[in-house]
């Protein structure tokens, strides 16, 4: 049997399916009339995919089949290209009147240098195939993610059977409204951060989501566990720090692999992947010089980097991490334990759609957290990160060992960690900052391993980090 994966690979995508509601009844009824409408109509409506950084899969006849690297401008699309047909209708007797109906699904496809495939496709023709004239219909996963962006009348349409998909798909609306005059949307006024995502490759074929938002000195955040490019934004969990940063530089986020909008399914899953992913991101960006920001496991991460270009780091900055990871610290036997736990209930039960399961991870992060930002903690975890691959990353960063690299460290850094941190102990981070000549050391008020924007360590984190960056 031939390997072919070589020509194929598979990414999470947002596919968007189109076609024209009645379009055999209107070629029945005037054939040259509808190609000639057809076509006009075409040419208003598809530069919009690449307006809003989609491909174009197929046009055959009245369809249009297109990929999106972001959820958000798919719907965004659908949504713009909805409005534009509803204006351009308004001038066409009823009969004549050409109404796309729209589905939108988020999920894994293969693709090749022209085509896609997989169930992510046919999710979406299918909810295609639901939607009124004139209006759209998306997935949960596709709602899950835009509903807090995008102000719509999203309508539950609940559990749908359909046809050659082998479970019920939950779907949500959005109805065109009265007189077809397109959905009803207002302007996505959600997110005030406007940021281009691309795509770079790692050496083994891996897909890497990056974005640039601000202006000013890069700064660039090392990838982490369970991120997402768009849904971070607007979670209560990231959205306040990056708007701090941007005020006063261009921060430069990446997904890393396995995670958020970069490909989710991944053979290596190491730390040297991590490094080396890293080096592609801050290359893919055209970066010669940056400060560099590490969160949690991505201290370590950092380090690495910065050991291997000091000439490219202008500055190290490192939050909640560690130089050793949680399986080669020194533990009790309850510890062992207590971790060994943690790596099954995040096999067994990090994708279940009862958040309880994720509960226990939840509550090492923001113990002091709202229900809401708990809630969104949650959704998080289930959005961002599958579960196969959120154990094999917990695994690989438990082997993280860059202790020999610290004295290496030749470039100005600071070391921040709150004084209760529920996950990562503080005392490894002071054992960090020990080993880094001439590390500043300090410590922040608080429990929560990400800090909450309400709480005094996220004042206190900005003041000395700008202070420190300053200069």
């Amino acid at each position: 049997m031939m390997d072919d994966t070589s020509s194929t690979s598979r990414r999470l995508a947002a596919i968007l399916a189109a076609d024209i509601a009645g379009y055999s009844r209107l070629m029945g009824e005037d054939e040259a009339a509808t190609v000639r409408d057809l076509k006009a109509h075409q040419a208003a409506v598809l530069p919009l995919v690449g307006r809003y950084g989609g491909r174009i899969i197929d046009t055959a006849g009245d369809g249009i089949l297109a990929e999106f690297p972001s959820v958000i401008n798919a719907t965004e699309c659908a949504v713009e290209l909805q409005t534009i047909m509803a204006t351009r209708n308004e001038a066409v007797p009823e009969s004549r009147r050409m109404r796309f109906r729209i589905g939108i699904n988020l999920g894994d496809v293969i693709h090749d240098e022209t085509r896609i495939y997989g169930d992510g496709i046919n999710v979406a023709a299918r909810l295609e195939g639901i939607a009124e004239p004139g209006g759209i219909c998306i997935s949960r996963q596709v709602f899950d993610q835009v509903s807090r962006s995008i102000k719509a009348d999203f309508q539950a349409l609940g559990p749908r059977t359909l046809k050659n998909i082998a479970h019920p798909v939950d779907v949500f609306a959005i109805a065109p409204t009265d007189g077809g005059a397109g959905p009803s949307v207002t302007a996505p006024n959600a997110v005030d951060l406007k940021q281009e995502i691309r795509f770079c490759s790692a050496p083994d074929g891996v897909q890497l989501a990056y974005s640039m938002i601000g202006q000013g000195p890069p700064l660039v955040k090392t990838g982490n566990f369970m991120t997402h490019l768009e849904f971070d934004l607007e979670s209560p969990i990231w959205r306040h720090l990056y708007r701090e940063l941007v005020k006063d530089h261009t921060l430069i986020r990446y997904d890393a692999r396995g995670n958020g909008l970069s490909d989710r399914t991944v053979d290596e899953i190491s730390f040297d992947a991590f490094v080396s992913d890293l080096e592609v991101v801050v290359d893919a960006a055209g970066l010669t010089r940056f400060a560099l920001f590490g969160i949690s496991q991505g201290c370590a991460v950092s380090i690495a980097y910065a050991v291997r270009h000091p000439e490219r780091v202008s500055h190290l900055v490192l939050y909640g991490g560690y130089a050793l990871g949680w399986n080669k610290r020194v533990r009790t036997a309850a510890q062992k334990e207590e971790d060994a736990a943690m790596l099954t209930l995040m096999r067994l039960g990090w994708g279940k759609e009862n958040p309880a399961f994720r509960q226990l991870f939840t509550s090492q992060f923001i113990p002091g957290g709202t229900k809401e930002q708990a809630d969104w903690f949650n959704e998080l975890q289930r959005i961002t990160v599958s579960a196969e691959v959120a154990a094999r990353i917990q695994q690989a960063s438990g082997e993280a060992d860059v202790t020999a690299l610290l004295p290496q460290v030749s470039v100005p850094t600071i070391v921040l960690h709150t004084r209760d941190d529920a996950r990562v102990p503080f005392e490894a981070g002071r054992r960090m900052a020990a080993g880094i000549p001439g590390a500043r050391f300090v410590a922040l008020t608080g429990r929560n391993h990400l800090f909450l924007e309400t709480e005094p360590a996220f004042g206190q984190f900005l003041e000395h980090t700008r202070a420190f960056l300053a200069t």
